[in-house]
């Protein structure tokens, strides 16, 4: 923002205008033993290359990213974004987030949006997807409203005690003035993975859907084609959510399992870390519950002149619709992040995709044998993993991650302030941005820390 000055002519002028004599007449309401009557305590004004130098300074103090050894996880993952990705996300044409109401001088952004739209779909195995939503967590919960639109009679949503407990609490959030009443399913306590009997226990003909994850918080990855059948059966909707879509490069997609709604966060694909945010939620489902989506369905056409161009074909948001027929009260939908998602995936391509993937399972394991050589660590939960998983370590996980951070590193997240029972258990993130002297480094001074 400009700093504008204004000269003591311009400022009387103004008092005149509005009638009072002086500025303090402006704060006459305010109780004069709750003034300030003597300038603020403020060192003495500087010059535009003074300040740069003191902001740089102050900058210092930060912990920047990279300089530390970082393997946090739990929902936000550290991941190249291509320079391009940043280049044309940066383009005057490109940067809003908003919805681009005219389409006649909005083409790139449709175009763009239509072509991670695409993605989407193919991405979670589904036929239709939106564009977007604001992160994984939110996209979750408008899966469940939409689950509770299409079978209106039902009032139970069964949730995995396994999905990020960060979702789980926007979940609860959303639904707290419905009359949808949430019931969460337990997780196997050897492999992480759903308790399937626990599932089957509770499905009933009031259940509207079952929210399961996969990679599941714990990174663990669930097959879900025999849970999908049962679920279907008894006429609810099954509803995957993925914090961690690198993993579907390797892994089967939701539509293959079976999935109806599948959401995901795409901030892995070209948007950073940011301290958490802003993300961008993936959300895709089948063609038949198109009128229910959430959000918006950007479409392509041919106009009059016989030139393909790209338009808004469903827009169920309450700024478009009458508010009570709208399907969603999103209005701004992170376009900038879908775009920079659009842009990293197309300079990726397919094969791409599936190389980082597999550098991203490849050095986890890495990660995974080295901390396992450690005396008295062990796996944590022992199902199939994608880049995350978890260890058991003898010691408090909060004093271990302290005296990690005395030496740069960031080594996980302590389960036990979500998962009481989980005491001493890590959750490590690793990714191809993790060098293998720094899966090294972690390893030794963690044992350091454990035979100190």
């Amino acid at each position: 923002m400009r700093y504008l000055p204004h000269t003591p002519d311009e400022i009387n002028s103004m008092l005149e205008s509005i009638g009072v004599s002086k500025m303090s007449d402006l704060f006459a309401s305010i109780p004069s033993e709750l003034q300030l009557n003597e300038p603020l305590d403020l060192p003495q004004p500087l010059s535009e290359l003074e300040l740069r130098k003191h902001l740089r300074q102050l900058s210092r103090k930060n912990a920047h990213g990279d300089g530390w050894i970082n393997f946090l996880g739990g929902g936000v993952y550290r991941h190249y974004v291509p320079s391009a990705t940043r280049l044309i996300v940066s383009r005057s044409e490109f940067s809003t987030a908003y919805t681009p109401y005219q389409p006649e001088v909005s083409q790139g952004t449709l175009q763009a949006l239509f072509e991670f739209q695409t993605m989407v779909a193919e991405l979670l195995g589904l036929e239709i997807a939106t564009a977007s939503h604001y992160d994984g967590a939110s996209a979750t919960a408008e899966a469940i409203l939409m689950a509770a639109r299409i079978h209106k009679k039902r009032r139970r949503a069964l949730i995995a005690r396994s999905l990020p407990p960060r979702y789980r609490e926007v979940i609860h959030t959303y639904l707290k003035y419905t009359d949808i009443e949430l019931t969460e399913i337990p997780f196997d306590s050897e492999t992480g993975k759903l308790d399937q009997k626990a599932l089957t226990a509770e499905l009933d003909e009031d259940c509207c859907c079952v929210v399961v994850g996969t990679p599941n918080f714990f990174g663990v990855l669930e097959n879900f084609e025999s849970i999908a059948t049962e679920i279907q059966a008894q006429g609810a909707l099954f509803v995957t959510s993925s914090p961690e879509p690198w993993s579907l490069a390797l892994a089967k997609s939701p539509g293959e399992m079976g999935a109806d709604i599948a959401v995901a966060e795409g901030q892995s694909f070209g948007n950073a870390m940011n301290f958490g945010g802003p993300s961008l939620g993936l959300f895709a489902t089948r063609e038949k519950f198109a009128r229910q989506v959430p959000g918006r369905l950007i479409g392509e056409t041919i106009d009059h002149a016989g030139q393909r161009g790209y338009v808004l074909t469903l827009a169920t948001r309450e700024q478009h619709i009458r508010r009570e027929r709208a399907t969603s009260n999103i209005c701004t939908n992170v376009s900038l992040c879908a775009l920079a998602a659009t842009i990293t995936l197309s300079l990726i391509g397919p094969e791409g995709f599936k190389k980082i993937a597999a550098e991203n399972l490849r050095k986890a394991e890495m990660a995974k044998q080295l901390l396992l050589q450690i005396p008295e660590v062990s796996i944590g939960l022992g199902g199939n993993t994608f880049n995350e998983f978890t260890i058991r370590i003898p010691q408090s996980a909060e004093q271990v991650l302290a005296k990690l951070r005395d030496e740069k590193i960031l080594g996980g997240i302590a389960l036990n302030q979500w998962y009481p029972e989980l005491e001493n258990y890590l959750l490590i993130s690793v990714t191809e941005m993790n060098t293998h002297e720094e899966i090294a480094t972690f390893a030794r001074q963690l044992g350091n820390i454990l035979a100190a």
